[in-house]
């Protein structure tokens, strides 16, 4: 028998208005019980999903559409790729907001709906105005705000860099973690084909397949999962796995991205796409040189990596900053496009 999920430790004495920075650091999921319960878009939302979205449209500028992720009902709220993986099983459309609220609350009754997720959506963008009202003070960090609107929806298990906290304004989230270590154990899918940017899992976490994929029982022993209501948030650490199932017919979730470097540093997706183009398929004896390499100048990397050669001509090996990064990358393309 599969493990079951331990549950998320839990606080419930944060003050919203000081999140404290060793929280934020920790490095390990917490639930953050009724960290945004005063804000009005949760209080709408507990009075009905027709208020929630009646104080979503009223910050609607109007002047854009957003990009609706739509699957019809069979997908039973899992986006995710076709039968042959050779595409997905949704589709996406841009339409105005107002249009994708008013469709989400035509559906809100019905037993089989089509599943319907609006993704990602900038709250600058989108809904000016609605962080006076709604917002957090992450002190010092300069994060990415976002709305995600849908029905019952399941994401499948990913991971991102950023850290993140996820905020439930409206309707009921349950979210499984995984820590970074269990990349082996979840059966994760092409990188470069991806329904939503990242790697997923492969793994229907509604029906797992143990005899197709018999590690996942070994990654739930290490499974941690969270029940959200409206005004509840999650912090989710930096590459830590998490799937996503929204539990009610009207969901909207507000989440802060930000990462704890410089804004100049690229993704490390982009080491590794490099790492598989120019190492995987070395020979064995050449991959073993090359991991030694790595270790000593990225993974075990300190000042005494460097420091028999003059400051002055120590170049990419220096302390880096935007104006090196941006020498790099420029010699970086010039190297790749030849």
């Amino acid at each position: 028998m599969a493990a079951t999920p331990s549950p998320v430790a839990e606080r419930a004495d944060i003050d919203p208005r000081a999140l404290p920075d060793a929280l934020l650091h920790s490095g390990q999921p917490v639930v953050l019980r009724g960290l945004v319960a005063d804000w009005p878009v949760v209080r709408a939302a507990r009075d009905s999903p027709h208020a929630a979205c009646a104080y979503l449209a009223r910050f609607d500028p109007a002047r854009m559409p957003v990009v609706a992720t739509v699957g019809p009902p069979e997908i039973g709220g899992r986006f995710f790729y076709n039968a042959d993986m050779s595409g997905f099983n949704f589709r996406q459309q841009q339409v105005p907001l107002r249009v994708a609220l008013d469709t989400l609350l035509k559906y809100l009754e019905q037993d089989a709906p089509p599943a319907i997720y609006i993704a990602s959506t900038s709250l600058e963008s989108f809904l000016p105005g609605f962080r006076a009202e709604n917002d957090l003070d992450l002190g010092d960090r300069n994060p990415l705000a976002s709305i995600w609107i849908g029905n019952r929806t399941r994401i499948a298990a990913h991971q991102d860099v950023p850290d993140n906290l996820a905020c439930v304004v409206a309707g009921r989230r349950r979210i499984t973690l995984f820590p970074p270590q269990q990349l082996r154990n979840l059966y994760i899918g092409p990188l470069d084909l991806t329904p939503a940017g990242q790697p997923v899992s492969l793994v229907d976490f509604a029906a797992p397949d143990f005899n197709r994929f018999p590690r996942f029982a070994q990654a739930l022993e290490h499974a941690q999962v969270a029940e959200l209501d409206a005004g509840d948030a999650l912090l989710i650490p930096s590459m830590w796995w998490h799937h996503i199932e929204a539990l009610e017919g009207f969901n909207a979730l507000v989440n802060y991205w930000w990462r704890q470097t410089p804004e100049w540093m690229d993704t490390p997706m982009n080491a590794l796409m490099l790492a598989l183009m120019t190492v995987r398929d070395l020979p064995a004896d050449q991959r073993a040189v090359w991991r030694d390499v790595f270790e000593h100048y990225v993974f075990e990397a300190d000042d005494a990596t460097a420091n028999h050669i003059p400051e002055s001509a120590r170049g990419a090996l220096a302390p880096l900053d935007a104006d090196a990064v941006r020498r790099l990358r420029a010699r970086l393309l010039k190297r790749l496009n030849r």
